[in-house]
């Protein structure tokens, strides 16, 4: 458990080196930031505390609301490249005659392909932006702005090799450690899976976490590791193993509580702060 220091110490550290440097941010307030979302996921559906740190990014006057959301979404394209990534390799791996896997396999690669396609899609935001114009001209009244902060970060990361290379390999590293951490809570469990194996079914039970309509994951993760993991253990150990990983996002969630009620308090003085002024 103690590996959830080194992982959100990554998690902020990497953010803050996706901040373009007119905006940089101290490590310490990206790390709060990072403790908020941790809170904030424990409560919205599908990790939607991580796009909450958009709107505190805003509201703390650092980045404009749009700037800030196309940087939490680089983020979390990241994230989840990363993860597809380490699934994939693991999935390689894992000798099962499973059509199930075996079409799961099929449809990574294709998310891995198009989160890249995404990820460096600035040189088409010129063709969506005349698309939208053309067909859809209110979409491209509210969209306009998202669309040239997104270019506009792109074209920073691009610019900087060394920035973009950092990204990419904390990314994965991150990933790594998560998928290490719940092995070595296996281990703790006396159950026993190949760690490659592993790396291929762990993530699946995360992604179902991640589900429309599910609360930090609680109930769809833990199903999830029960149905994978059958061959390995039994359903008792697959349930503990939902719940430890669990606590995985509690702890740090816990540690953010006084961080949201300062943030909150902040920004609701905020306004009164302004008219003072």
């Amino acid at each position: 458990m103690s590996l959830i220091a080194p992982i959100t110490i990554l998690n902020a550290w990497r953010l803050q080196q996706l901040i373009p440097m007119p905006y940089q941010m101290k490590f310490g307030q990206v790390y709060q930031l990072i403790l908020i979302a941790n809170s904030l996921n424990m409560v919205l559906p599908s990790k939607m505390g991580d796009v909450a740190k958009a709107y505190f990014i805003k509201e703390q006057g650092h980045i404009d609301g749009c700037l800030s959301l196309c940087l939490i979404i680089f983020e979390k394209l990241c994230d989840m490249l990363s993860v597809l990534i380490c699934c994939g390799f693991g999935l390689f791996f894992y000798d099962t005659k499973s059509q199930v896997l075996e079409g799961v396999s099929i449809f990574i690669f294709l998310a891995i392909l198009g989160g890249f396609v995404i990820l460096f899609s600035a040189e088409l935001m010129p063709t969506i932006d005349r698309t939208l114009k053309i067909n859809y001209p209110r979409l491209h009244q509210k969209s306009k702005n998202l669309i040239k902060s997104w270019r506009t970060l792109n074209h920073y990361i691009w610019h900087n090799k060394i920035i973009f290379g950092k990204i990419i390999l904390t990314s994965l590293i991150i990933s790594f450690l998560n998928f290490l951490q719940i092995w070595l809570l296996i281990i703790a469990l006396n159950a026993w899976t190949p760690f490659l194996i592993s790396l291929a079914l762990t993530p699946l039970a995360i992604l179902a976490g991640l589900l429309p309509f599910t609360f930090a994951g609680i109930g769809t993760r833990d199903a999830a590791f029960i149905m994978l993991y059958q061959p390995f253990f039994n359903t008792p150990t697959g349930a503990a193993l939902g719940l430890l990983c669990t606590s995985r996002y509690l702890l740090p969630a816990i540690m953010g509580l006084p961080f949201l009620g300062r943030s909150l308090s902040f920004i609701q003085q905020k306004p009164h702060y302004q008219k003072e002024l």
